[in-house]
C-alpha cells in the first residue's frame, strides 16, 4: 500500500508542511503617522532572509529590513524628502537612479517587494500620470504608483548565499523555520505507488498535463495550462 503523495500531504496541513508561527511573529509594513523613527532593536528572524529593524515613532512599532551599516539607536525620516539610507519616501519624491527597498506595490499596503537580504532596485523613469518605472534585480521594468512608499537604501544580508552550509543538518533546520518543503524530492525519483509521475522506466515519459477535474492525487504538473511546448 502506498501512502499519501506530496501535494496530498501538505493540503492536509500537518506540522510537517506547516510553517512555525514564531518564525512570522514579526510583521514587515509602514506606519501611518509621518516624522523621526528611532530604531530600537535589529532583530534576527527566522522566517526572513534580512535582519529585521525594530523602529519606533511616536507611539506606534513597525517592522522593516535593515539597510547596510544599520546601527541601534540611529534615526530615519518618514516622509520628509531626504535620501539617507532607511529612509521612507513616496516614490514619486525619490529621485532617478536612487536605490530602494521594501516597495509598495499598492499604496498602503506596507511594502511587497524587495525584502531579501542583499536585494534592492531602482528608480528608473517619471512618467506621466503619477506613474514610476521601476528597474528590478532581473532587469525588468514595473510601473506603479508615485503614491507607493519605499525605503532608501540596500538591505543588509549581502553574500549570505556565499557561505556554504556544510552540513545537511544545518541545512534541514534552517528550512524548517522557514516552512520549506525540504527535502525535496523529484517525482519521477518515488515509487509508482507514491505518485502519478512514479518509477521513471526506461523512456516513457507521461504526460504532466492534469485534467481538470483530477483529484488532489491526480493534480500534478500542468495544471490546466493554456498552452505548452515552446512557442
Amino acid at each position: 500500500m502506498g501512502k499519501r503523495i506530496i501535494s496530498q500531504a501538505r493540503g492536509k496541513g500537518s506540522f510537517t508542511y506547516r510553517v512555525r508561527k514564531k518564525a512570522y511573529l514579526h510583521k514587515i509594513g509602514y506606519p501611518i503617522q509621518e516624522g523621526t523613527a528611532e530604531i530600537l532593536d535589529l532583530i534576527h528572524s527566522a522566517g526572513h532572509s534580512a535582519p529585521l529593524m525594530k523602529l519606533k515613532t511616536g507611539s506606534e512599532i513597525f517592522y522593516n529590513p535593515a539597510f547596510n551599516l544599520a546601527t541601534v539607536g540611529d534615526t530615519i525620516q518618514i516622509g520628509k524628502k531626504t535620501l539617507s539610507p532607511g529612509n521612507i519616501l513616496k516614490i514619486n519624491e525619490i529621485p532617478q537612479g536612487t536605490q530602494i527597498y521594501n516597495i509598495e506595490r499598492n499604496p498602503g499596503d506596507g511594502g511587497k517587494m524587495i525584502r531579501t537580504a542583499g536585494s534592492s532596485a531602482m528608480v528608473a523613469k517619471k512618467l506621466e500620470h503619477n506613474k514610476i518605472s521601476i528597474l528590478m534585480p532581473n532587469k525588468k521594468t514595473i510601473i506603479l504608483s508615485g503614491d507607493c512608499r519605499a525605503t532608501i537604501g540596500v538591505i543588509a544580508g549581502d553574500g549570505r548565499t556565499l557561505k556554504p552550509i556544510m552540513k545537511a543538518g544545518r541545512k534541514f533546520h534552517k528550512m524548517k523555520a522557514m516552512g520549506k518543503l525540504y527535502p525535496r524530492t523529484s517525482a519521477v525519483k518515488v515509487n509508482a505507488v507514491d505518485h502519478p509521475f512514479g518509477s521513471g522506466r526506461g523512456k516513457r515519459i507521461k504526460s504532466k498535463t492534469a485534467k481538470r477535474n483530477a483529484p488532489a492525487g491526480r493534480n500534478v504538473g500542468h495544471l490546466h495550462p493554456r498552452r505548452t511546448g515552446k512557442r
